[in-house]
């Protein structure tokens, strides 16, 4: 009896594992303007405030002027990636309109680990 109860209890542990490793990675794919996401892809304008709900999200006000440098693809195609001066995250594309394409091709990637780090001061954590 207490074996079955040893794999039941290992069995939830690694179900609750596999979970939390499934919530810190948004997208396995994304799109960029090259391999290494370094190119800006576009200019959008934000058409409503959006605030995020963790530290990844990119939050903004209507008007602001963001930096696409990635989109999510596949499983996740709603969120891209940018920046509005010194802050960098994630948003919703239905929160902005494309002002301008800064690229002729998209190339998907995979996305890294640390593409779904939240900086808080010099310590990178997940939410």
């Amino acid at each position: 009896m207490s074996r079955i109860l040893d794999q039941r209890i290992l069995l939830l542990v690694i179900s609750f594992s596999a979970s939390l490793q499934s919530t810190k990675v948004l997208s396995e794919w994304k799109k960029c303007g090259d391999p290494e996401c370094e190119k800006a892809m576009s200019r959008v304008q934000a058409i409503t405030d959006y605030l995020g709900p963790d530290c990844r999200y990119l939050n903004f006000k209507t008007g602001e002027e963001i930096i696409v440098y990635s989109k999510l693809s596949r499983e996740n195609e709603n969120l891209w990636t940018g920046s509005k001066g010194k802050d960098f995250g994630y948003f919703p594309r239905d929160t902005v309109k494309v002002e301008e394409v800064l690229i002729g091709e998209e190339v998907e990637v995979i996305t890294k680990e640390a593409d779904f780090l939240c900086l808080h001061e010099d310590k990178y954590t997940f939410e």
